[in-house]
């Protein structure tokens, strides 16, 4: 009996796994996401929006269905990968009621649209990947923090008594100075206006800038594209070891069956004799 429940999940999870079934939920999940951004409209939800009610349930239990058939088919392993328990929350999260206190739920339900990230294989490669870059980001983030420190104690002090409205207090100078990292209308909307009042500011703003932006955005951007590479390349040998193994065991499976032909045919050939 337990041989055949565990054939049965292996044969489900193969099934669940067919391009056939796994192109479908991706439409759908294409499908749906178009059907939300429809029920934004208040026009479209007058005319039809009895029709477009029904798809995104009828959607909604599919993707139910699908989840159920993948923890019957993996059990317990199901909730051992991540890529899964997100599936799992994200269709959990739109049967929640939407109304009175979980209303706020209604818009979640767009969330659903992320499960892209998990059905294809280059999208969920780059979330892996970011997810991978988030330690060497933190020191990044830490640095790219002092520098902005420093630089809104400084432009406050030297600033603050003329232009109070961008650099009056800390807070006010942190945002002024993250618009101007950004090099949103920072030099004319700020760092010129600065300048007609205090004229060597520009060495300040130049510099911010240069290590702001220039510097540490592009460290940022290191970071990321190198832990992406390095996944990949984890990944890749991952599956050049899966496909070997499998290899291997293929080889050691043939050459037994090899030593069991001769075997038999040693035997043929004894009764042969005795025969003779």
């Amino acid at each position: 009996m337990t041989n055949e429940t565990d054939r049965w999940r292996l044969s489900l999870a193969h099934w669940i796994e067919r391009p056939a079934v796994h192109n479908t939920l991706i439409a759908l999940i294409v499908v749906n996401a178009i059907i939300l951004g429809m029920a934004t409209s208040t026009a479209l939800m007058a005319r039809w929006g009895g029709l477009l009610r029904a798809l995104d349930t009828a959607i909604l239990a599919v993707f139910v269905v699908e989840i159920a058939l993948r923890i019957a088919a993996h059990r317990l392993a199901f909730f051992r990968d991540p890529w899964s328990v997100f599936d799992f929350l994200v269709v959990g999260i739109a049967l929640l009621p939407a109304t009175g206190p979980f209303a706020v739920l209604r818009a979640l339900r767009v969330l659903r649209v992320l499960r892209l990230l998990t059905m294809v294989p280059s999208m969920r490669r780059v979330v892996a990947g970011l997810l991978a870059a988030i330690p060497g980001l933190t020191s990044v983030i830490a640095i790219i923090a002092i520098i902005f420190y420093v630089a809104a104690v400084i432009a406050t002090q030297l600033f603050g008594d003329r232009f109070p409205d961008w650099f009056g207090t800390l807070g006010e100078s942190a945002y002024t100075l993250f618009q101007v990292m950004t090099l949103e209308s920072w030099s004319m909307g700020i760092a010129r206006p600065v300048i007609e009042t205090y004229p060597y500011a520009w060495i300040f703003f130049v510099l911010f800038i240069m290590v702001s932006t220039f510097t540490m955005l592009n460290l940022f951007i290191a970071i990321i594209v190198n832990a992406m590479q390095s996944y990949q390349e984890a990944e890749a040998k991952h599956t050049e070891a899966v496909v070997t193994a499998r290899i291997d065991a293929d080889t050691r499976e043939l050459q037994s069956e090899i030593a069991a032909l001769r075997a038999e045919i040693g035997l043929l050939r004894r009764d042969l004799g005795r025969e003779a």
